[in-house]
């Protein structure tokens, strides 16, 4: 965006923007740039406070009349980021004490998931497996956590990281449902630290590394935003 307002710029076009990585449009430079200190994907503050977004939008469009550029200005209000906070879901109990707690759980979520599912028609399940065999993957990923190989295991690369990313996307889809709210990474946050399945990832990362595994296993099996 503050390259492109150059271009503009350069073509007799007066530009402003908004925003949100202030070291970013300190370097880029852009003409005219309202700087505001909101959480990412947020660049006009509160959602459903519509004065305050027409303050913000007021704010960035007076930049306009500036002929002294580069013009970057910030916005008087903070709003925290929340993103890392976990969401508040409650897991069930328990149900069969016989299973591995990881697998016992999934199992009681899935009510939330399908309520979910039919909610909104849509899921991100099915990389590699669907919500039934859910379950099929934790008995892989405890084995990993117990040491096994990915070839032991008969999984590839590309294979292990789509399994990673339908447990995330089961867990992270009935959260919707658990939850009252969820918002940015909160229901990211809530399965990597708050769920027995989440912290088995952590420790099939730990395993795959210390066991040399491929980088890119090892380097997306969880984000970044959730390591320990």
């Amino acid at each position: 965006m503050s390259v492109l307002a150059h271009v503009f710029e350069a073509a007799g076009l007066a530009t402003v923007g908004i925003s949100l990585v202030r070291r970013q449009a300190e370097n880029a430079r852009p003409p005219r740039m309202l700087h505001v200190d909101f959480p990412l994907g947020r660049p006009l503050g509160r959602p459903g406070d519509a004065v305050f977004q027409h303050d913000v939008l007021r704010r960035a469009f007076a930049l306009l009349g500036r002929t002294d550029v580069p013009v970057l200005v910030d916005h008087p209000d903070h709003i925290d980021d929340l993103a890392d906070e976990p969401a508040s879901c409650p897991l069930p109990p328990r149900f069969d004490p016989s299973l591995p707690p990881a697998i016992d759980e999934a199992i009681g979520i899935r009510g939330a998931y399908d309520r979910n599912l039919a909610a909104t028609g849509r899921t991100l399940v099915g990389r590699e497996a669907s919500a039934d065999a859910i379950a099929d993957l934790l008995r892989v990923f405890l084995r990993l956590a117990e040491g096994a190989s990915l070839d032991e295991v008969g999984w590839g690369e590309w294979q292990i990281l789509g399994a990673a990313q339908d447990l995330r996307a089961y867990y992270e889809e009935a959260a919707v449902q658990l939850a009252d709210t969820t918002g940015a990474r909160q229901a990211e946050s809530w399965f990597y630290t708050k769920t027995r399945a989440g912290a088995l990832m952590h420790e099939v990362q730990r395993v795959l590394r210390a066991a040399e595994a491929p980088r890119l296993v090892t380097g997306y099996l969880v984000p970044s935003t959730q390591r320990r």
